[in-house]
């Protein structure tokens, strides 16, 4: 296959297939080209997207010079379980816009992008469930505090799940509009039927340079400015969650340390607002060193942060599947895009719905540590699930 690259001003598709945008660069895909499947383990096989985009040929002077973005884009939303398999989309038509005003698109020579449509209304009538009771839920939190006194890990993140029902087909287009307009400062996210807005950057290259924003500590909004400052205040000095945060900083920054010149972290945390809630937040930022490794490298290093999955890894991985008694599928996985050149920005699949028809599953997850309250994780839980509830229940 042959792929063509131009510059020129193009709207977004209404009801894109596969869209990741951020503040800075937005990408929305019609159609499908091509389908990349990784077997399992997944991390082990990533190589196999650069060798499939590299089989492109753009065509000559097709004006990309200076784009953030060349060529055709693989897609991918990948499973929180590092021993599945996974797949990325290389979309048929893509858009790309930046803050900046760049614009582009790149078609597949002969892939079909599909006809253009419009978002559906999301479905008026839904009923929504746990699937786990929750004050079996609290028992398991419980549980995971009695382990971290006896010494067995430092941190476990335990997730919830709900089921959303309706009585017609969820729209992922309408879904994922609902969420870039809740969450204008998040990374929103539409693949396979995947569709969020996380507030969570696992890490970007574009160019020479590396980024990854962890998070971890959490406090609820009220939309009260004077309340939300004093909650933000008391979590910046909060023992628990510092150290909470400081974990996952620690653990990404000697991850992404060995393909970089410099990187460095932000001194202190700042507070992100995120929709319902507000998170401690740490910037890391560097300059890679030659050869550059591709973003997907970094993904299968990185993945899952101790923000995720907990701390020591191997410890609080058993521990999680042995308490949570869910599949999350691809809740706080990677999800995101690649380029041809290993340029790519992925987020942690978080805030977000795995879509099937009229069935919808939402997550939220809590970092336990050794003096988290079962009460009070489960109301973090709840102040996390209304995001996409929100996106998902037209009022």
């Amino acid at each position: 296959m042959r792929a063509t690259t131009a510059s020129e001003r193009v709207d977004p598709p209404a009801a894109p297939d596969v869209a990741v945008g951020t503040p800075d660069l937005s990408l929305w895909g019609t159609g499908e080209a091509l389908r990349i499947e990784l077997p399992a383990p997944w991390p082990d096989h990533v190589g196999r997207v650069a060798e499939a985009l590299g089989a492109f040929g753009q065509s000559a002077g097709d004006g990309t010079e200076g784009l953030p973005v060349r060529g055709p884009v693989a897609f991918g939303a990948l499973p929180f379980d590092r021993e599945a398999s996974a797949s990325f989309v290389v979309p048929a038509r893509l858009v790309g816009r930046t803050a900046r005003g760049d614009s582009w698109t790149t078609v597949v020579d002969g892939a079909d992008a599909g006809p253009a449509r419009t978002a559906a209304d999301l479905p008026a009538d839904v009923g929504v469930r746990a699937v786990q009771d929750p004050e079996d839920w609290c028992d398991a939190v419980a549980a995971a505090t009695k382990a971290i006194a006896e010494g067995d890990f430092t941190k476990v993140v335990l997730a919830r799940e709900l089921v959303v029902e309706a009585g017609t087909a969820f729209d992922p287009a309408a879904v994922l509009a609902r969420f870039a307009q809740a969450l204008p400062h998040a990374l929103t996210y539409l693949v396979d039927g995947f569709v969020g807005a996380s507030p969570e950057l696992l890490v970007s290259r574009l160019g020479e340079t590396v980024r990854a924003q962890p998070m971890a500590g959490t406090t609820p909004r009220t939309g009260d400015p004077e309340v939300d400052h004093r909650a933000a205040a008391e979590l910046l000095a909060s023992a628990k969650n510092r150290a909470e945060h400081q974990i996952t900083i620690d653990m990404v920054h000697d991850a992404l340390l060995t393909w970089c010149s410099y990187l460095d972290a932000e001194p202190t945390p700042s507070v992100v607002p995120a929709g319902p809630v507000q998170h401690l937040a740490t910037l890391v930022e560097g300059r890679l060193s030659r050869p550059l490794p591709s973003v997907l490298e970094m993904v299968a290093a990185l993945h899952p942060t101790p923000a995720v999955g907990g701390w020591p890894v191997g410890p609080a991985l058993a521990a999680q599947a042995r308490l949570e008694h869910l599949d999350r599928g691809r809740y706080a996985g990677p999800v995101g895009w690649v380029d041809a050149e290993g340029n790519g920005i992925f987020a942690v699949g978080i805030r977000g719905a795995e879509l099937d028809g009229t069935r919808a599953r939402v997550f939220a997850g809590v970092g336990v540590v050794a003096d988290s309250d079962p009460a009070a994780e489960l109301a973090e839980t709840q102040a996390k699930f209304k995001a996409a509830l929100s996106a998902l229940v037209r009022p």
